[in-house]
């Protein structure tokens, strides 16, 4: 504990004050470093583990993805597992949050400076009342964590006994509630496609976490959709039209396809649509096999692992709200008005030249990725893009491409996976000089279009 209080003060003195996203970045990159050497321990593995092999499940874990070159079961000790486990619960709730919450327990009194990271990392308005929001999280957070694992238990217990009912209720709830897609059983969740208990919890597990925390303490605080800051509405709203479309849309499509919902029964059809609609797009658990599903599935799911979660939440991806603002962009253009207006708020220009900038880099970094890989591997286009934007909307899902990667392209999939839990704008802002010198310049045109 000592030890990582000088630590913690030694990056606040030469880094927090001058670039925080690079700090940020910097803690990520420490904890997969540990979590891979943890992860290469003889106790940890079963059989022999490769150094890329132990860093690329480390940064898997960390960045709350999921993707795995084997099955995590097969490959780890139960020493390794836990590893796993708790490198899942700091790379989501975010390692800044655990380090603050040392600090607290050590009795030692929070610097502006280290409230001002925290602020970053959160992406919270203001300083006041960061230091509470970190404890309110990981109260909260470890409470719904529980609550899953008592739900999970249900099921789990009867299957597997006390001591590894209650373990894999344990696993599994922190990887539902952090996005991350891990699972201890092959093939995932597939052997609990119809079973409600284990769908229900999972999707509210997954939701919850995907919604984000400043979103969840409103809730929290207040039970009026009307009281809740546009934020808060634009998300819920846009999870809910989301989620009730990709639903239906799996359900439509795949209804007959005989490598996913064709062979079920009715009622299990429902099940795994439901489960397969909503996941993908944060989780990546599955109860389908992702391989079966059709193209027009397979899009619609890139699409969903692109857009991710909300922002503050546990998940990748651009995030659902800089989605909604770049469409709500769009249609104010198309309808030739000049403010872009979201349930009777006006939206600032510096949100919306935010949220394009964020898609705008995320899709270079995508493009680059898929360009990488395709020199690299030799698979087909379609399994490769889907990896890609797996890896950097740190959902998780694969339809076969990581086992078979080269070292080059685990080395292409793990930077995906790190820039997409650090954040594309975090990550810009962690390598350039920003300038707050603004000199207005004489109007140029340029034709778009």
């Amino acid at each position: 504990m000592v030890l990582f209080e000088r630590l913690l003060k030694k990056l606040d003195v030469r880094a927090i004050s001058t670039n925080p996203p690079l700090l940020l970045s910097m803690l990520l990159f420490v904890l997969i470093l540990v979590g891979t050497v943890l992860l290469k321990l003889p106790i940890a593995a079963r059989g022999h583990l490769s150094w890329i092999d132990a860093l690329f499940f480390s940064t898997s874990a960390s960045t709350v993805t999921g993707l795995t070159p084997f099955e995590p079961s097969e490959t780890f000790t139960l020493f390794g597992q836990v590893v796993l486990m708790v490198l899942i619960q700091i790379g989501g709730i975010g390692v800044m949050a655990f380090a603050v919450f040392f600090v607290i327990l050590l009795g030692k009194k929070v610097s502006i400076r280290q409230r001002q990271l925290m602020q970053e990392a959160l992406n919270a308005p203001s300083l006041g009342g960061v230091i509470r929001l970190v404890s309110w999280i990981l109260i909260v957070s470890f409470a719904i964590e529980l609550v899953g694992m008592f739900f999970l238990a249900f099921r789990f217990v009867p299957d597997f006994g006390w001591g590894m009912g209650l373990y894999y209720s344990l696993f599994h709830s922190i990887s539902g509630f952090n996005q991350a897609g891990f699972s201890l059983f092959p093939g995932s969740m597939n052997r609990y496609l119809g079973d409600p208990i284990v769908n229900l919890t999972m999707i509210t597990m997954i939701t919850i976490g995907g919604i984000g925390f400043t979103v969840l303490a409103e809730l929290l605080s207040t039970h009026r959709f009307r009281k809740l800051s546009i934020h808060a509405q634009v998300m819920l709203s846009g999870t809910l039209v989301i989620n009730v479309v990709m639903v239906l849309a799996i359900f439509v499509i795949e209804y007959g396809n005989p490598h996913s919902l064709g062979p079920l029964s009715f009622v299990d059809k429902l099940w795994a649509a439901f489960f397969q609609g909503i996941s993908p797009r944060t989780a990546g658990i599955t109860t389908l096999d992702p391989a079966g599903l059709s193209q027009a599935s397979l899009l619609l799911t890139m699409l969903m692992m692109f857009i991710g979660a909300g922002s503050t939440s546990t998940s990748g991806g651009i995030k659902l709200t800089t989605f909604m603002i770049v469409l709500a962009q769009m249609l104010t253009f198309l309808k030739g008005r000049r403010e872009v207006v979201i349930n009777k708020r006006t939206i600032r220009h510096q949100v919306i030249i935010r949220a394009v900038s964020v898609i705008s880099i995320s899709l270079i970094v995508v493009l680059i990725g898929l360009f990488l890989l395709c020199l690299s591997e030799d698979q087909p286009f379609l399994v490769i893009l889907f990896e890609v934007i797996s890896a950097f909307g740190t959902a998780g899902e694969s339809i076969g491409a990581t086992a078979d990667l080269s070292p080059f392209g685990k080395a292409v999939i793990m930077l995906l996976m790190f820039f997409g839990k650090v954040g594309p704008l975090t990550m810009a802002f962690s390598v350039t000089k920003r300038s707050h010198v603004d000199i207005r310049y004489p109007d140029g045109e340029i034709y778009t279009g």
